[in-house]
């Protein structure tokens, strides 16, 4: 499987049968899999073929597509001081995030004031991801708040409550904001 990470497909795979209530031996059932197959694909060990992937999908009642695109993801923070920069031609470059799947993605500089109130969740799935270029930071889920500077960058769902504000003065970030095309399913 190439493109979209083997990871993601099994975290997808294992939420979904969660959200249904089955056993990891019901779904391989209903999915006419080995047991075994399914837990090295939900571990991300497997590499699934597309008849497994449609089996699966087939089994949770999904498309093929829900198993593709990242979906509730928890907050990831990178700090600056921790940056992987790799030489490339003409430079150097700094790989922030890696998300799967279609949708919009909105992408803008945002000059933050004061620190912000807990902002309401946006669309089923939307994802923000902050770099701060400047000031300080706090930002991430009401329940997982990080404090963040100059160089750092930050992943979180914009789908619950979340802050994103400066911590004193003002700050700036490159914010993108990903929403999915399609759905997630409602958390029960």
């Amino acid at each position: 499987m190439s493109g979209v990470g083997v990871g993601v497909v099994g975290r997808n795979v294992r939420r979904l049968r969660t959200e249904r209530q089955l056993s990891l031996g019901a779904l391989a059932a209903q999915a006419g899999l080995a047991k075994q197959t399914l837990a090295n694909l939900e571990s991300g060990r497997g590499n699934p073929t597309v008849e497994t992937l449609l089996a699966v999908s087939r089994a949770l009642g999904v498309g093929a597509t829900w198993l593709l695109a990242e979906w509730g993801s928890p907050v990831v923070v990178q700090r600056a001081g921790d940056a992987a920069w790799v030489d490339h031609p003409g430079g150097r470059r700094r790989e922030l995030d890696e998300i799967f799947g279609t949708g919009e993605v909105v992408t803008g500089v945002v000059e933050l004031g004061a620190p912000a109130p807990a902002l309401p969740a946006q669309a089923s799935g939307t994802l923000l991801h902050a770099y701060v270029v400047s000031g300080r930071v706090v930002a991430g889920t009401v329940d997982d708040r990080h404090r963040l500077g100059a160089g750092d960058f930050i992943r979180f769902p914009g789908d619950v409550p979340h802050v994103l504000g400066a911590s004193s003065g003002s700050a700036t970030v490159h914010l993108v904001t990903t929403v999915p095309r399609v759905q997630q399913f409602a958390a029960r």
